[in-house]
């Protein structure tokens, strides 16, 4: 449906009384999204409403449930709720503004707002980058040094290893937006996405700027690697572990835990390395603002699910919740 909605456009140049190109500093853009029929556009409005709603909820559910239920006052889920509080703020980056587009005429953004947008929306991507390598780790020491995790790894460590996630991950993008910020945007100012990303923008800019691409780039590539190289070590080693488990049940219970991560993170790595190892690379528009899509929007919905389906221990603490829900008690989840 959304492939179907093809148009085109042409960049206007202003140009003086005396024939000089002129353009003016840009004070906002254009947010094309997916220019469709008006029918379509509300549909898409309805379709991304009921995915946006659906996200916080499932998320929100798991963060009640960790709250609740003491069995889960652990490092794994400790962290599982951290990464799941991290993606309601991550799809409400761009989910919201997109549902307005929709609706909207003129699908304006301030040229602050776009950067805003730009840096909150990249910092959470880069804390989520962190998180699944913090959950990856918390799974090495578990399986494969269980008798020094109690000791590595407790509670307090666990939240301040969250705390340094998010720290790290709004520290690392304020190089690479400020240098894009800085490049002379003088129109045309249509970017061809539904949020304000990298690529397109630096499409945009009225001089050249292949040291800022390259930078970029590099950023991008060793962020994404050195993270993604870390998990996958990890999970390594863990597979080599449970694999000399004696017990059939010890070995389906640790790949059953390990397969929740493992999906989540073939998700997530797999659409990011195809968009911003190389930002400004020649992947049609159409494929990018589905790959995005993919990864902003239906990944935080696919999460909960994922964790929640192969975790037994999540799926009784849900239950749990939802009878909470249900009669209106109000003591924590002890049994």
């Amino acid at each position: 449906m959304v492939l179907s909605c093809h148009y085109s456009f042409r960049r206007k140049k202003m140009k003086s009384p005396g024939g000089n190109n002129h353009s003016d500093p840009v004070s906002e853009f254009v947010l094309l999204g997916f220019p469709c029929t008006r029918e379509i556009q509300i549909l898409l409005f309805s379709l991304f409403s009921v995915i946006y709603v659906l996200t916080l909820t499932g998320n929100m559910c798991i963060i009640c449930a960790v709250w609740w239920d003491h069995h889960l006052h652990n490092p794994m889920y400790i962290l599982l709720a951290n990464f799941s509080f991290l993606e309601i703020w991550y799809v409400t980056s761009t989910v919201p503004n997109m549902l307005a587009n929709f609706l909207s005429e003129t699908r304006t953004i301030s040229f602050s707002g776009c950067f805003l947008q730009f840096y909150f929306f990249f910092s959470m991507g880069t804390t989520e980058t962190f998180l699944l390598s913090a959950m990856a780790f918390d799974r090495y020491l578990a399986i494969c040094r269980p008798l020094h995790y109690p000791t590595i790894m407790t509670v307090q460590h666990c939240i301040r290893m969250g705390a340094g996630c998010w720290v790290c991950g709004f520290s690392c993008f304020l190089f690479p937006v400020y240098l894009i910020s800085q490049l002379p945007f003088c129109g045309p100012n249509t970017i061809d996405h539904f949020l304000c990303d990298p690529g397109p923008l630096m499409k945009l800019s009225c001089a050249p700027a292949p040291a800022t691409e390259i930078i970029c780039a590099i950023f991008n590539s060793v962020l994404i690697f050195s993270t993604f190289l870390f998990i996958t070590s990890s999970y390594t080693l863990v597979i080599r572990a449970v694999l000399r488990v004696p017990s059939a049940e010890g070995r389906s219970k640790a790949f059953s835990t390990c397969g929740s991560h493992l999906t989540v993170v073939s998700l997530f790595y797999g659409s990011i390395m195809v968009m911003y190892v190389s930002p400004t690379a020649g992947n049609p528009t159409g494929v990018q603002k589905i790959v995005t899509l993919f990864y902003s929007v239906m990944t935080p919905l696919f999460n909960p699910l994922i964790y929640s389906f192969r975790n037994k221990e999540m799926k009784e603490a849900l239950r749990k919740l939802f009878r909470i829900i249900r009669f209106g008690q109000r003591q924590p989840l002890k049994s």
